[in-house]
């Protein structure tokens, strides 16, 4: 108990020492770009507690949620094939090597010219910049796989399916967490940018029309939700990657106790 509080107040500790520091630091400010801390709050609690919640942030969240998971499934299927294959990945090398220094940005709006202003283009941008990364460490999780395992596996014909579940899949587990948890803050950039072109809901929609109207404690209130979903989400990513990683960080506390 007093451990879960220990960590309960270093998690929260700084944010709250900095909204405490912009509290009062912005207390009697007359700045129109820089409101005080309690109006942008205000509006905070007016936007995003109610009607707005349903009508843009579970939209930017259900395209974040789509283009997340098909990113992560497509990312370890090929990165498993191209870690397995070292004929199919050199030949898949320099066409990766190539659409990876496109940066997603810059296809927003010729994938809003191809897939339409709707969810499907918005999904396919957060897609295309998530896949990186898992895909690169699921390549370099599969080739680093323990090779007395590889070779019992061939010893003992364990092969197909079954070899990647025992052996390909969990010895490459800890890298494609790695690459999972890069792609989930370049997700939640992405689906911002890709709702500030071409759209009509949205986070990112939301907060470039606040800025337009130079409503901008509305603007601040949305940049701080962004905020808080970020957070919430990396907190979630790493409870779910301690439950599915359990037997990997007990073997690394293990030898670091052993060393």
């Amino acid at each position: 108990m007093k451990t879960l509080g220990l960590r309960l107040a270093q998690a929260l500790g700084l944010p709250v020492v900095l909204l405490a520091v912009w509290w009062f630091a912005t207390l009697d400010s007359t700045n129109f770009y820089s409101p005080p801390l309690r109006d942008i709050l205000d509006r905070f609690r007016e936007l995003w507690l109610f009607a707005r919640f349903t009508d843009d942030v579970l939209p930017s969240l259900w395209r974040l949620a789509a283009g997340y998971l098909a990113a992560a499934v497509a990312g370890i299927a090929l990165g498993v094939a191209l870690g397995l294959t070292r004929t199919l990945r050199r030949a898949a090398e320099p066409v990766l090597e190539f659409v990876r220094s496109i940066p997603p940005t810059v296809l927003v709006p010729v994938i809003a010219l191809i897939a339409g202003i709707g969810d499907t283009s918005k999904i396919i941008v957060i897609a295309s910049g998530c896949v990186w990364p898992v895909l690169l460490n699921t390549i370099e999780g599969v080739r680093a796989a323990d090779e007395v395992m590889s070779d019992t596996c061939r010893t003992f014909g364990i092969r197909g399916a079954a070899r990647l579940r025992h052996h390909v899949l969990p010895d490459a587990s800890p890298q494609i967490a790695a690459g999972l948890r890069q792609a989930l803050s370049i997700g939640l950039i992405l689906m911002v940018i890709s709702e500030m072109f071409a759209a009509t809901d949205g986070l990112g929609f939301s907060i470039v029309q606040f800025q337009r109207n130079f409503s901008i404690p509305e603007m601040w209130s949305g940049i701080l939700l962004l905020g808080i979903i970020g957070f919430v989400l990396s907190v979630t990513f790493a409870v779910i990657e301690k439950r599915v990683l359990r037997w990997y960080l007990g073997l690394r506390a293990a030898q670091r106790k052993g060393a």
